[in-house]
């Protein structure tokens, strides 16, 4: 048999792999990775696909495949019949191989929830009481945002390890004045330290992604690096700031505060911080953002 994502070293490395070894055979494994990176393949080319299978074989494992809810059948009305398969995103089908995999670990709890849905530190406080929570996950890349935001916020943890696209880490860990530095990099780095550790190649993965990952660790601060006294006034700033990119940072803060505030005012509120009046906001660090939101707010 050629060369296959059945004997790629990452994959072996790979615990829900490993975990389809175990239990549906090899077989089972090739089809889904040729399913996922085709999004959508015929029969007979799944079928040329995957040297040395039988029909026999790819036939059964496909009925698995879809009774298992990992694959979905689709028939055309066409002489002859046309027949697709297709991946699924209900994940949960794969909830009974991780329990089985992980059996034997008594200190392992599989809690099936939407992390944007839960009330974490309940959940925290549930399993973990008396210990030291930290968050090592592979979070999905559409909700990489809402979900860190809603484990720094749950302030419960002594720090979050994730696994991420390559540019969101480079994002968070971003200085002022780069251009990946922006309003969620302030947040990042207000409530924690962030480290990019190392880059993760999308070759390590299957279906092969079309972007790098990269594994970010966060160390949350006890206290943060500036002092403000409204937190949720300084994030106004902070985000008003970087409303407007290409703008001047007092153009972009008008967006927010120019129902309340003249133009000459947000302009001498900056000026007083040291800064220029021409100022983009992505030049700003944590002290020039709180010394900011504090002349603003004395206006207001």
């Amino acid at each position: 048999m050629s060369q296959s994502h059945y004997d790629c070293p990452c994959m072996e490395k790979c615990p829900l792999h490993h975990a389809m070894l175990l239990i549906g055979g090899k077989w089972k494994v090739q089809i889904l990775c040729a399913v996922h990176n085709a999004g959508s393949i015929r029969y007979n080319a799944l079928r040329d696909k995957l040297d040395g299978i039988s029909n026999t074989v790819l036939a059964s494992a496909l009925r698995e495949l879809e009774r298992d809810g990992l694959v979905t059948r689709r028939e055309y009305l066409e002489v002859p019949v046309r027949v697709e398969y297709s991946p699924t995103d209900d994940c949960r089908a794969l909830l009974p191989i991780l329990d089985e995999t992980m059996a034997n670990f008594d200190n392992f709890e599989v809690v099936s929830a939407d992390i944007l849905k839960t009330d974490i530190p309940a959940l925290v406080h549930e399993k973990l009481a008396g210990l030291t929570p930290i968050v090592c996950a592979n979070l999905p890349y559409n909700i990489t945002t809402p979900a860190i935001t809603a484990l720094i916020e749950a302030k419960c943890f002594e720090s979050i390890t994730v696994l991420v696209q390559k540019e969101v880490a480079e994002r968070l860990c971003a200085a002022p004045g780069t251009s990946a530095y922006g309003a969620f990099s302030v947040f990042m780095q207000y409530y924690t330290e962030p480290e990019l550790l190392f880059a993760v190649p999308r070759e390590c993965f299957e279906p092969q992604p079309k972007v790098t990952s990269a594994v970010l660790r966060a160390v949350v601060r006890r206290e943060p690096p500036v002092e403000v006294e409204d937190e949720k006034f300084f994030f106004r700033v902070v985000y008003a700031a970087f409303a407007l990119r290409r703008k001047t940072l007092v153009n972009s803060l008008m967006t927010a505060f120019g129902s309340q505030l003249t133009k000459e005012q947000v302009t001498q509120a900056v000026i007083s911080c040291g800064l220029e009046a021409n100022i983009r906001g992505e030049r700003l660090g944590l002290s020039e953002f709180a010394a900011l939101s504090a002349e603003i707010a004395a206006l207001l």
